[in-house]
C-alpha cells in the first residue's frame, strides 16, 4: 500500500525555525527508553525477516522432515515476536506516572510514543535532481543537503517541550518545500523511507515522500500527548495547558487522517487515528473537570458547585465509554496496547462513580434555597418509562436527602470497587501504583461518608439512585497544531523562487542572444527582478520574433517548456555553473511558471539587460 497525500492538505509551505529543541539533556533523560525501543524495533525487524524466509521455505519444500524443522523454527520465531511485542507494549503503552513535584494526586494520562526511523541519505537523489532538472551543479548544494540531513537527524530525538515541537514542525515544512520543488505525480525521489509503527513496532517502508510527511505529523501529535501528560494538573493553569496539548494532538491526528490515505502502518490507519482522536478528546475533557476547582479548596456545602462537578464527571465518563467501545472493536483492538484499553475502562468506571459521589455530597452537605435548585431533568437522566416531569433535584426534607445521598454513595462505592478490580486485572496497570492510590483514596472517602450517614435503626427501603446527566460548561475541540510557528526559509532557496523553479516548471537554456539597439530601443518588456521575465516584445522592434515567455539569466535566455511539451536534450542540462543567480525579494510570488504577455511599455535602457548576478 502506498501512502498518498490528498490535495489541499494544510500546512504546506509554512515555515518554522530549524535545529532547535534537540538538547543533550533531553537525549540523556529520554535516550535510554528510546534506545531500548529502537533495539526492540530492530529485533522485531530481524525476526520478521526470518519468519518470511521460513514461510517461503515451508511453501517451497516438499520434504516432510524439512517442513517439520521449518515449522518448529516458525514457532520459535513467533514466540520471540510475541515476547518482543509485549515488551514494546510495556514501553509504548505505559501511562504517565503523574508526579510533577506537587503533593496533589492526579489520575495518570496516556501519552503516545514517537515513531522511530532509520537514517537517510539525501545526497545522491537530490544532487541528481538538481543537475538533471534545474541544470545546476548538484555538488554546489552540499551545504543545503547537509543542513537537511542534520535537521532530520535532530528531529529523531526532539525535546519534550515547545522547542521539540518547533523542531518537528521545521522538518515537516521543509518536506513540504521539497514536495513542491522536486516532485511531480510521475517522479519520486527514489528514496526508501523507513519508519516503525508506534503501536506494534512493525517496520514499514515506502518511496513516497508523503509517508515521511505523515510520519512526522504523527510524531507532532504524539509529542503533544507527552507534553500534556507531563503537566501538573493539580492547579488550574496546569490543567489548562494539558487540555490545550491534548486538543493539539487530536488536531494533528485529524489532519493526518483527512489529508493522507493508504497508510502502510497500523498506527496511521484511519481506524487507529480515529481512536486516537477520541482518546485525546476524552483526556482533554478530563482536564476540564480537573480545572474547574481544586477539590481541596472547594467547600462541600456548595451545593451547585457539587452538582456541576457531578455532571462534568459524568461527561468524562461518557467520553471514556465511547473510547473504550472503539478500542474494543477490530481492527483497533489488534493494534492498541491492552493496557490502554484497560485504563480507559478503569477511567470510565472511576469518573461515573465520582459523579455519584459529588451528587451525594450535594445531597448530604449542601443547603441550597428553593430558588437555587435546578430541575430534575437538568441533573438526572430520566427513566425510559417516566413521562411526567420531576420537581427540584434535591428533596427538601433532611431525611429524604440523607436516604438519596446514601443511594448515590452506594453506587459510587460499587463503581470505585469495580475500577480497582479492573485495575488489578491488567499486569501493566498493576505496576502503576499512583492509579491505584487515586482510586483507593476516593473509595476511602466514599466509605467514610457512607459510614457517617448509616444508622443502626435505619429500616427504610433504600432509594434508587438515578444516573447523572452528562453536561459540561466547556466542550473541547480538536485544534490544529501550529505548523507555522517560527519562520524559516526554504533550505534550497538558492535554486530560485518556488513559484518559478520547481518540478512543475522546466526551463531550457536557449543560449546567448545579441540585440542591437534601434531607434525605438530594444523592444523588450521586462517584468520582475529576480529572475527577470521577458514578458512581451513590441511588434516590429529589434526583439520581434518568438514571443513565448522566457527568463533572462546570466548566460542567456531560459525558455519554458511547460506549455509546449518539448523534450530537452540531456546536454542542455550539463551546465557547470548556475543558470540563474537570485535573491529573495518581496515580489517573489508575482512571477509564475507560465506568465502571460504584458502590454508593450517603453524599452528599458541597455544597462538593464546586463545581469551579472544578484548577491
Amino acid at each position: 500500500m502506498i501512502l498518498e497525500e490528498r490535495p489541499d492538505g494544510a500546512g504546506a509551505g509554512e515555515e518554522s525555525p530549524r535545529l532547535q529543541g534537540c538538547d543533550s539533556l533531553t537525549q540523556i533523560q529520554c535516550g535510554q527508553l528510546q534506545s531500548r525501543r529502537a533495539q526492540i524495533h530492530q529485533q522485531i525487524d530481524k525476526e520478521l525477516q526470518m519468519r518470511t524466509g521460513a514461510e517461503n521455505l515451508y511453501r517451497a519444500t516438499s520434504n516432510n522432515r524439512v517442513r517439520e524443522t521449518v515449522a518448529l523454527e516458525l514457532s520459535y520465531v513467533n514466540s520471540n515476536l510475541q515476547l518482543l511485542k509485549e515488551e514494546l507494549e510495556e514501553l509504548s503503552g505505559g501511562v504517565d506516572p503523574g508526579r510533577h513535584g506537587s503533593e496533589a494526586v492526579t489520575v495518570p494520562m496516556i501519552p503516545l510514543g514517537l515513531k522511530e526511523t532509520k537514517e537517510l541519505d539525501w545526497s545522491t537523489p537530490l544532487k541528481e535532481l538538481i543537475s538533471v532538472h534545474f541544470g545546476e551543479d548538484g555538488a554546489s548544494y552540499e551545504a543545503e543537503i547537509r543542513e537537511l540531513e542534520a535537521l532530520r537527524q535532530a528531529m529523531r530525538t526532539p525535546s519534550r517541550n515547545e522547542s521539540g515541537l518547533e523542531l518537528l514542525t521545521a522538518y515537516y515544512n521543509q518536506l513540504c518545500f521539497l514536495d513542491a520543488r522536486f516532485l511531480t505525480p510521475a517522479r519520486s525521489l527514489g528514496l526508501f523511507f523507513h519508519w516503525y509503527d508506534s503501536l506494534t513496532g512493525v517496520p514499514a517502508q515506502q518511496r513516497a515522500l508523503a509517508f515521511e510527511k505523515g510520519s512526522v505529523l504523527f510524531n507532532i501529535g504524539a509529542l503533544h500527548t507527552q507534553i500534556g501528560a507531563r503537566q501538573d494538573r493539580s492547579c488550574t493553569e496546569g490543567a489548562r495547558r494539558a487540555m490545550e496539548a491534548f486538543q493539539r494532538a487530536a488536531g494533528a491526528f485529524s489532519l493526518l487522517r483527512e489529508n493522507f490515505s493508504h497508510a502502510p502502518s497500523p498506527d496511521m490507519s484511519a481506524a487507529s487515528l480515529c481512536a486516537l482522536e477520541q482518546l485525546m478528546m476524552a483526556q482533554a475533557q478530563e482536564c476540564v473537570f480537573e480545572g474547574l476547582s481544586p477539590p481541596a479548596s472547594m467547600a462541600p456545602q456548595d451545593c451547585l458547585a457539587q452538582l456541576r462537578l457531578a455532571q462534568e464527571a459524568a461527561q468524562v465518563a461518557a467520553e471514556y465509554r465511547l473510547v473504550h467501545r472503539t478500542m474494543a472493536q477490530p481492527p483497533v483492538h489488534d493494534y492498541v496496547p491492552v493496557s490502554w484499553t484497560a485504563l480507559v475502562h478503569v477511567k470510565a468506571e472511576y469518573f461515573r462513580s465520582l459523579a455519584h459521589y459529588h451528587v451525594a455530597m450535594a445531597l448530604c452537605d449542601g443547603s441550597p434555597t428553593e430558588g437555587e435548585l435546578p430541575t430534575h431533568e437538568q441533573v438526572f437522566l430520566q427513566p425510559p418509562t417516566s413521562s411526567k416531569p420531576r420537581g427540584p433535584v434535591l428533596p427538601q426534607e433532611l431525611e429524604e436527602r440523607r436516604q438519596l445521598g446514601k443511594a448515590h454513595l452506594k453506587r459510587a462505592i460499587l463503581g470505585q470497587e469495580e475500577a480497582l478490580r479492573l485495575h488489578a486485572l491488567c499486569r501493566v496497570l498493576r505496576e502503576v501504583d499512583l492509579l491505584r492510590a487515586v482510586i483507593s483514596q476516593t473509595l476511602q472517602r466514599s466509605l467514610a461518608k457512607y459510614a457517617e450517614l448509616d444508622r443502626e435503626d435505619d429500616f427504610c427501603e433504600a432509594a434508587e439512585a438515578p444516573d447523572i446527566q452528562p453536561k459540561t460548561h466547556q466542550k473541547p475541540e480538536a485544534r490544529m497544531p501550529r505548523l507555522s510557528q517560527g519562520k524559516g526559509p526554504d533550505i534550497f532557496h538558492r535554486l530560485g523562487p518556488l513559484s518559478v523553479f520547481s518540478a512543475k516548471n522546466r526551463w531550457r537554456l536557449v543560449g546567448p542572444v545579441h540585440l542591437t539597439r534601434g531607434e525605438g530601443g530594444f523592444g523588450l518588456t521586462l517584468r520582475g527582478d529576480s529572475p527577470v521575465l521577458i514578458a512581451a516584445v513590441i511588434p516590429g522592434s529589434q526583439a520581434a520574433g518568438d514571443r513565448r515567455p522566457v527568463l533572462l539569466g546570466p548566460r542567456g535566455l531560459l525558455r519554458s517548456q511547460r506549455e509546449h511539451g518539448c523534450k530537452t536534450p540531456a546536454s542542455t542540462w550539463a551546465s557547470p555553473r548556475p543558470l540563474l543567480n537570485w535573491s529573495r525579494k518581496a515580489q517573489q510570488g508575482k512571477t509564475g511558471g507560465c506568465p502571460q504577455p504584458c502590454a508593450p511599455v517603453k524599452p528599458a535602457p541597455p544597462s538593464s539587460l546586463k545581469h551579472p548576478g544578484w548577491p
